[in-house]
């Protein structure tokens, strides 16, 4: 049966999937972005999924979305003239880093966020330890190797989020020459992941991997 690009599909697990409109793959809606024409016809992304009017899904990476805006995909899914250019890939990403950055200052109004390396370590070390590490894509080797240490030692693995450059978490959050922050688990640190997922689509994420260690174990704290 044919599913309309806008239309929700519930999964196995009770998670939202729709269809995305480049490879016709029903997906869960953590790894695909919406889009929508806006009222002068320009497609734009929809990160948060509440813009009006009819959704169009795709995959969240670089490639489906430059695949879309230019093989005219777009149009063909509003069933109508809307325009996507070729910056609209560059677009999303942003929108996406933006996504994340308000997600770090909600956790440091909301006191969730750790800052700092040797705070960070601590919390590895420590009960409790944080469900996501941040650490900045410009940041040096042996700072992450020691965290990394620290992680072993607890026997856990958080999920690590190295995407955003210290200028970009710097700037958001308000302090100069961030480079390392934590998050501890709940709504907000889910939340983080999510968005995370889908701009591992746009930017490498840098997560850990060390000796008997997959990728796919990332966000497990205990």
């Amino acid at each position: 049966m044919l599913v309309e690009p806008s239309a929700p599909v519930l999964a196995v697990d009770g998670s939202r999937t729709r269809r995305c409109i480049v490879s016709g793959e029903i997906l869960p809606e953590g790894r695909l972005v919406r889009f929508v024409a806006a009222p002068d016809g320009q497609v734009v992304p929809d990160i948060e999924a509440k813009l009006p009017g009819r959704g169009m899904w795709v995959r969240a990476e670089r490639k489906a979305v430059e695949h879309a805006a230019a093989k005219g995909l777009f149009a063909r899914a509003a069933g109508g003239p809307v325009r996507a250019d070729s910056g609209l890939a560059d677009r999303t990403e942003a929108r996406l880093v933006e996504r994340l950055l308000d997600h770090l200052g909600l956790g440091r109004r909301a006191g969730d966020l750790i800052l700092g390396f040797d705070q960070v370590e601590r919390s590895l070390r420590g009960p409790g330890a944080p469900a996501v590490i941040v650490e900045a894509s410009d940041a040096a080797a042996d700072g992450g190797r020691k965290l990394q240490a620290a992680a072993r030692a607890s026997g856990i693995v958080p999920f690590v989020i190295g995407a955003l450059s210290s200028a970009e978490l710097s700037l958001a959050l308000g302090r100069s020459n961030v480079v390392h922050a934590a998050l501890k688990s709940g709504r907000i640190a889910e939340r983080l992941v999510f968005d995370a997922g889908r701009l591992g689509g746009f930017r490498p994420l840098k997560p850990w991997v060390w000796a008997g260690f997959s990728e796919g174990e990332a966000g497990k704290t205990g």
